[in-house]
């Protein structure tokens, strides 16, 4: 049994036979997230991961499916990391999967330096806008705007909590890639693989996926694109395959 709160729901993870808690009050996850899962490199015996904006937890319990490693999701917002906790009880993941409220900023006095084999974070991809223009909903304006947290806070702490060796991997929008491939390797995460997701064919990218190795060598990979819908907007065979385990 789950305990489900005000409008919370209890969600599908269709691939993965997982089930999520989400509310249509605060932000859901999306597809980005679940690329990013997929995207990862993880190590599948053992290692210790952390995803940073961890929302409803989604990421970990994606995760949890790719690897026997312990994961710790944070996430600043007390509501949805209770609802991501429940989401790891009812799918009897307790063991693997921590999820701890703090800010992601402060965290790695917690959580400790270079300790950690891979760190992964969807986080938010806008500038704080002003005032009037912010999303009156809390939850959905600090899951997509920098108030919380910037990119740099992000890509610094991601390098702080990683051993050397350590994967860190980000989903973004194409057009902070410079800002991104700056940040990484100012905090000395070399940039090794990329991958440009595009809504359809001939259209312009909308997403990348990027991937990077704590203290590694310049050798960046970029990878065949990935094309989400087809003319009949449709879900593409790889993205079918991705949401829905079809093969």
């Amino acid at each position: 049994m789950v305990q489900l709160r005000e409008d919370e729901r209890l969600d599908y993870l269709l691939a993965e036979d997982l089930r999520i808690i989400q509310s249509p009050s605060v932000f859901a996850f999306s597809l980005d997230a679940v690329l990013l899962s997929k995207f990862v490199n993880v190590p599948i015996q053992k290692g210790k991961l952390v995803d940073l904006c961890s929302g409803n937890g989604i990421i970990p319990l994606l995760l949890s499916t790719r690897t026997k490693g312990s994961i710790i999701g944070v996430e600043i917002q007390e509501r949805l990391c209770d609802m991501a906790r429940r989401s790891v009880n009812y799918n009897e993941l307790s063991e693997q999967i921590e999820m701890i409220h703090g800010d992601l900023k402060e965290i790695v006095k917690e959580m400790g330096y270079s300790k950690y084999d891979v760190v992964t974070c969807n986080p938010p991809y806008f500038p704080t806008p002003s005032q009037e223009e912010i999303n009156k909903n809390e939850h959905y304006a600090i899951a997509r705007h920098e108030i919380m947290c910037n990119l740099e806070d992000v890509i610094r702490v991601s390098s702080q909590l990683l051993r050397q060796g350590g994967k860190a991997a980000f989903v973004h929008r194409p057009g902070r890639l410079m800002d991104i491939l700056s940040l990484m390797r100012q905090y000395h995460i070399e940039p090794k693989r990329l991958q440009f997701v595009y809504p359809k064919q001939n259209k312009e990218a909308n997403t990348i996926l990027i991937e990077g190795i704590k203290d590694g060598n310049p050798d960046l990979k970029v990878l065949p694109p990935l094309v989400v819908y087809n003319e009949q907007n449709e879900y593409n065979p790889d993205i079918r395959r991705i949401l829905y385990g079809e093969q």
